[in-house]
């Protein structure tokens, strides 16, 4: 009996101290203030946080949301239909595979890792400005979007309309089809994103890093605004813009000079496709001829600005494709007279070289004529052979002073008569298309 008594008095005892024990920890400080929220931010290496923490109750839906796992036939997402708050995605940033934080592009170890999976969710209007969204998933991605009918591709995307992504790092994010109309990226980072068939009406795009991203059938309009942006790096290679709607979009606000060649024909150099597998003979030659498509476009609707010296050079390299396209298709009479229009004149944008034909031509048949008149008549100067091979060239010495038949000069001449009602002809059809467009 005794020692049922003791044990309930240190049962009672140990009870009390253990009560003591956590009513004297003491609460958590948390910040009132925007003001002490940045500075909270700051002290946790948090920068790009400007919002206070979400309560635990918002904390656990979003967990239990995270937790859903992706189906794209069904067009299940974790956050699909949910319209989140900055508050929210910072949350999420920061606490993005169990407390690693957000994908942090300029390391190139992280480079690899998936950013966060918002595809379906509603985040129209919302201000994202400077958030560290590199690898955002907000649409599917290029292997996912060829085998997805419309309709699947349509859950997926996510609702950007009217946000603010100023400053916003979204490199290699998937947003193939997201709706940005009216939303401000001025200077986000985009490199390598994917935004093939994305809304951009609207949207304001001034010094937003576009370079190596995908604009493959983007949408834009009159209002899209493309001020002093980045199409191009030795890093990420030049933008890709095959089949983009350009719709009246100005495209004078653009410095043409600093894109050397388009994405779209750099990728028809590399031996493997979008996706990472290695091309058939199929794929190179539908790389191909979407590049040709691509700088097609481009040079039309650079036409259409009056932009004719940014659209010459991309009309030289559809030339140059197009090559090559008859090439891998074995139209080698085509390839022939395609590689003889550029040799001759760069397809009517590299008018220099037939001048440089001419005096080749002219040059050699006037030594012609001067060594052959050591031996035959007319014994000519050299000066009268050079007068006389110009006036061959065009077709008028036939009478003088080659009037013995048989005579070895009529066939330098029959050459350079030929060679010059070709390259007359070629000059003036060239001529006729670069500037008339005919």
């Amino acid at each position: 009996m005794m020692n049922k008594y003791i044990s309930k008095l240190f049962g009672i005892l140990f009870q009390s101290q253990q009560t003591q024990q956590i009513v004297s920890v003491p609460t958590q400080y948390l910040p009132s203030s925007p003001e002490e929220w940045y500075q909270h931010w700051q002290e946790l290496g948090q920068s790009w946080r400007t919002e206070p923490e979400i309560d635990t109750n918002r904390q656990k839906e979003l967990t239990k949301c995270r937790a859903i796992v992706p189906d794209i036939e069904k067009g299940i997402y974790p956050f699909k239909g949910m319209k989140l708050s900055r508050a929210d995605v910072e949350w999420l940033l920061a606490t993005h595979e169990n407390g690693h934080g957000p994908v942090n592009w300029s390391d190139e170890n992280q480079r690899e890792r998936e950013g966060l999976d918002l595809r379906g969710a509603n985040l129209c209007q919302m201000d994202l400005h400077g958030l560290p969204l590199a690898g955002l998933r907000g649409g599917l991605s290029g292997i996912e979007w060829a085998r997805a009918p419309q309709e699947q591709r349509n859950m997926a995307k996510l609702h950007l309309e009217s946000a603010n992504l100023a400053d916003a790092h979204l490199e290699n994010a998937y947003l193939a089809g997201v709706h940005l109309e009216k939303a401000n990226l001025f200077r986000s980072h985009l490199e390598k994103a994917d935004l093939h068939t994305a809304c951009l009406e609207g949207t304001f795009l001034t010094e937003a890093h576009l370079e190596g991203a995908s604009l493959r059938g983007a949408f834009c309009d009159a209002a899209t605004i493309l001020s002093r942006i980045f199409l191009e790096s030795k890093e990420c290679g030049s933008a890709f813009l095959s089949d983009v709607r350009w719709d009246n979009t100005n495209l004078s606000l653009v410095d043409w000079t600093h894109v050397k060649i388009l994405g779209d024909e750099q990728e028809a150099y590399q031996p493997l496709t979008w996706f990472g597998l290695t091309k058939d003979k199929d794929e190179w030659l539908r790389g191909y001829r979407r590049a040709v498509r691509a700088n097609y476009q481009l040079s039309f609707a650079l036409q259409s600005e009056g932009l004719n010296e940014d659209m010459a050079r991309f009309a030289y390299r559809r030339h140059v494709l197009q090559r090559k396209v008859f090439w891998k298709q074995h139209y080698f009479g085509k390839w022939s007279f395609s590689m003889f229009l550029a040799l001759l004149t760069g397809y009517g944008y590299r008018m220099w070289r037939i001048i440089v034909a001419y005096i080749v031509i002219v040059s050699f048949c006037a030594i012609a004529y001067f060594v052959l008149g050591m031996y035959y008549e007319p014994h000519l100067s050299f000066l009268d052979a050079v007068l006389i091979s110009i006036t061959a060239f065009h077709g008028r010495v036939f009478s003088e002073p080659f009037l013995h038949p048989g005579s070895p000069q009529l066939w330098v001449t029959a050459f350079e008569a030929i060679a010059g009602l070709v390259i007359e002809g070629v000059f003036i059809a060239m001529l006729t298309q670069r500037f008339f467009g005919k």
